[in-house]
């Protein structure tokens, strides 16, 4: 059990733990004597100072009795391969949002895709678990409002063969008639203020992350300006892409050209 200078992974976890700890209703003290531990590493864990083991992760489940989200946690941010560290808090605030909003140009929005699809696309069975477990937040109890805009051109990407994009894009149809989302296809084009792909991450409490991904890295940062930047370009975007029952036409005629 390391100590060190906090990173945006450990950070991240630590928000995490605190946040489950009070939906407990559990204070350090209480959260350390259940373990048990010190009520001192408690708080070095939840300020980041801290990289804990994964068998303490679990033992945090137990005493939390949260299921495997802290094991879960631990493997989205702390397990070096699982998400690069430009990437690693975004999981996190997407698990818990009541809106997400996305624009999506190259491929199917993450969470909407199929597993052959997602075994197309990523090769490292890590990455694809993570993927998989991420999708888990649309089957919460109350899962988030999702506006997602798909670049028509990702319809025509081929991943994994024909029959692979047939049934994703059977999927996208089905999703789009869900009560909580907004599917729209984007034609080919220019869309002022938007130079790529983005994902926003809005919570029950107002506060939003937003991670931009890149060639280079990419960037996730709650900056204000940054995101009422995004905001505006999204809702311009909407705006002039192709309406939702629209979309659904561009949906159907791309289940019969992979066919």
């Amino acid at each position: 059990m390391r100590s060190r200078k906090p990173t945006p992974q450990t950070i991240a976890f630590g928000i995490e733990l605190a946040r489950l700890r009070e939906d407990a209703g559990l204070s350090r003290l209480e959260l350390a004597n259940r373990i048990p531990v010190t009520r001192s590493y408690v708080g070095q864990v939840e300020n980041g100072a801290t990289r804990c083991t994964r068998e303490f992760a679990t033992e945090l489940d137990k005493a939390l009795q949260s299921g495997s989200d802290m094991a879960n946690a631990w493997d989205d941010l702390l397990k070096s391969s699982r998400y690069p560290p430009w990437f690693a808090d975004y999981p996190l605030a997407e698990g818990t949002a009541s809106l997400l909003r996305a624009f999506e140009t190259m491929f199917v929005y993450g969470l909407f895709q199929t597993p052959a699809y997602i075994r197309a696309l990523l090769v490292d069975d890590t990455a694809i678990e993570g993927r998989l477990r991420r999708q888990e937040v649309l089957k919460r109890e109350n899962p988030p409002m999702l506006s997602i805009v798909l670049l028509e051109h990702v319809l025509w990407t081929c991943m994994g063969g024909a029959e692979v994009m047939k049934e994703q894009c059977e999927h996208l149809l089905a999703v789009s008639e869900w009560s909580n989302v907004t599917l729209q296809v984007a034609p080919t084009g220019y869309y002022r203020g938007l130079e790529g792909p983005f994902n926003l991450a809005t919570q029950p409490s107002g506060d939003e992350l937003l991670h931009m991904p890149a060639a280079s890295g990419g960037l996730t940062t709650n900056d204000q300006e940054d995101i009422l930047h995004i905001v505006g370009a999204f809702s311009a975007l909407q705006a002039r892409v192709l309406s939702v029952d629209d979309s659904r036409e561009s949906l159907r005629k791309a289940v019969v050209r992979w066919t």
